[in-house]
């Protein structure tokens, strides 16, 4: 076989590979992985008031913004405060499912639908609020992601909703929770480095 020939075969087979999901840095799902991953989300979804504190950094490329972030989640409600170092401000994102306000970055406040919404039209940040609910636990958000997982058992990768977030680094809490997580849509970032989990 020529060495022409070969490189295309060679690439040829690493782009089947990685079509397959055989290539990548984390260990492939089987049966007993996302069985288990599975019964962590049963778990988790029972708790449905949590909060957190972390850095927060976001950017699509161009233009950047980071914060410490304060996120209360009871039920279905949410509340984001975010302390941005730079301008010494603090701005607050609150609502639920169908309903969002966003207040201390204007005179008045900004009513809307939808968070996602609210965040592009006022700092141009591109943010997925209703998945990041269940991504900044390591849950999928839906059975259709694709995951991948870490040695020990613990998501390293989750694709979905064509995002895709990688967990760098867990708690030794029970059950482990996330310290460190990066999402990624494009040029789209959102980073998080979790400083606190408070759980019931």
């Amino acid at each position: 076989m020529s060495a022409a020939l070969r490189g295309r075969f060679g690439g040829l087979l690493m782009l089947a590979l990685l079509a397959t999901g055989c290539v990548g840095t984390g260990i492939r799902p089987d049966a007993g992985r996302l069985a288990a991953q599975a019964e962590r989300e049963a778990a988790l979804s029972q708790t449905r008031d949590w909060a957190l504190t972390a850095r927060l950094g976001v950017s699509d490329g161009r233009d950047s913004g980071s914060g410490t972030l304060n996120w209360t989640q009871q039920g279905g409600a949410y509340r984001f405060q975010v302390h941005a170092p730079v301008t010494g401000k603090t701005w607050e994102l609150r609502g639920d499912d169908g309903y969002a306000e966003l207040s201390g970055l204007r005179a008045e406040v900004l009513r809307g639908e939808g968070a996602e919404a609210l965040l592009r039209e006022a700092l141009g940040w591109r943010v997925p609020v209703a998945q990041l609910v269940d991504w900044v636990r390591a849950l999928r958000a839906s059975p259709a992601a694709q995951i991948s997982f870490r040695e020990d058992g613990l998501p390293q990768e989750i694709r979905e909703a064509g995002w895709t977030v990688r967990y760098l680094d867990y708690d030794q809490a029970d059950p482990p929770m996330p310290r460190k997580l990066f999402a990624e849509q494009g040029d789209y970032r959102v980073r998080l480095a979790i400083q606190r989990w408070q759980r019931p």
